[in-house]
């Protein structure tokens, strides 16, 4: 990218993202006229709002680019967003020539086919490069190297090969269709290559992690503000992805049914996804870089406040109405009291679980807030200037640890 100027990237950079929104423009008329011909797909709550979870990598990566052009990042997040937009356009089309009017256009068959291999390098590239290159756009150190080859080979062997297996597409909104592109007298080769490959993306992506991991432990000042930003993000999303997990387990036991704060735990571990863009684009640019310290304090703080209190008035409802059986029949009363319970507790708890979360991830803060009560205190009692300066000066160094500390007093 060397011999392209700044200007010409950026250009680029705007036409790959315009891409995706087209796709989406495209998409929306297409879903709701399938659905009032009679067709089988219309339009649901993954097809409205996964184009917009997916247009948010590229436009970070747009907001990226305008003012870094070379910056490898933000071209990781546009690549995602070019091959999700392509994959859309390939879909729409398959769409219009199948399903809203079949035999108008031709090759709606091999854009079905084509489309088969898209999703590798569209979520390959969000598990491997986009963490192992992340913040700078370089290697951890360069015995990463090879880790960095697998992964480009795989996604590369794995979204090649899928398109040309012979047989029927039975997954997707074409099932039953035959593959155009099949190659009959290879699929021995094609079927030995996705079985060597595929098991080695998942793979791939957790040496990935692995190599963030590691980053992070080596990273100091800016950099590792930039890998906090990231981490916290992946963090919120991996637990609303474990907890929509386990309602879909306990629904397919029969233990939970399909209710709404049920669908809506789902729907959260989807659009959590945004997370991820949202927290690049400000370890990137930099923008209020330094306040993710405050948004994992607030996040430990408010996320024990809220099991705990959970627990207590789900415990509380439970006793109440072991109690009051024999008095009344109605759960009114048992849920009034646990409310009134939980809103009691609300104060004190977070106060004391703030003070717990203060003095475990937050050491230096809490000693110094301490140190400051305490000469506060001492200060009302203390009548002597000379003894206050002395004592001031120890708290300022104490607590903020400056390089030099001078006092001085107006006559």
């Amino acid at each position: 990218m060397s011999r392209v100027s700044d200007r010409t990237l950026r250009r680029l950079a705007w036409a790959a993202f315009w891409v995706m929104p087209l796709g989406v423009a495209i998409a929306i008329p297409l879903l709701l006229t399938s659905r009032s011909s009679g067709a089988p797909r219309g339009p649901s709550f993954s097809d409205l709002v996964l184009p917009i979870l997916v247009a948010s990598f590229p436009l970070v990566g747009l907001l990226i680019l305008r003012r870094q052009p070379r910056n490898t990042i933000g071209w990781i997040l546009m690549a995602i967003g070019l091959v999700w937009g392509v994959s859309g356009l390939l879909d729409d089309y398959a769409l219009y020539g199948l399903v809203v009017a079949p035999g108008t256009v031709p090759g709606a068959d091999v854009a079905v086919a084509l489309n088969q291999g898209s999703w590798a390098p569209g979520l390959g590239l969000m598990g491997t490069f986009l963490i192992l290159l992340f913040p700078d756009g370089h290697l951890p150190s360069p015995r990463w190297a090879p880790v960095a080859w697998v992964a480009g080979v795989t996604l590369a062997v794995v979204t090649v090969v899928i398109a040309p297996r012979p047989g029927t597409f039975d997954d997707g909104p074409f099932p039953g269709l035959r593959n155009p592109l099949g190659w009959q007298a290879g699929e021995g080769l094609l079927t030995a290559l996705l079985y060597i490959f595929l098991p080695l993306l998942p793979l791939s992506i957790l040496a990935c992690a692995a190599g963030l991991a590691t980053r992070f432990r080596r990273s100091k000042g800016v950099e590792r503000q930039q890998l906090k930003w990231l981490a916290s993000a992946g963090a919120v999303v991996a637990s609303l992805y474990i907890v929509a997990m386990l309602c879909g387990l306990f629904m397919f036991l029969g233990v939970l049914t399909q209710t709404t704060v049920v669908s809506l735990l789902q729907n959260s571990s989807v659009l959590s996804f945004m997370l991820l863009p949202a927290a690049i684009g400000m370890a990137v640019l930099r923008h209020g870089l330094y306040e993710i310290d405050v948004v994992i304090n607030r996040a430990l703080v408010y996320a024990s406040l809220t099991a705990m209190l959970l627990v207590v008035y789900l415990a509380s409802v439970l006793l109440l109405q072991l109690v009051l059986t024999p008095l009344t029949n109605e759960s009114d009363l048992a849920v009034a009291g646990s409310t009134l319970a939980v809103a009691a507790l609300f104060g004190p708890a977070r106060r004391r679980i703030q003070r717990i979360v203060d003095r475990r991830f937050y050491r230096n803060k809490y000693d110094a807030a301490r140190t400051l009560d305490e000469f506060t205190d001492r200060l009302r009692h203390q009548v002597d200037l000379d003894a206050v300066g002395v004592d001031l000066r120890s708290v300022v160094d104490t607590s903020v640890r400056p390089a030099h500390v001078s006092l001085w007093v107006r006559p």
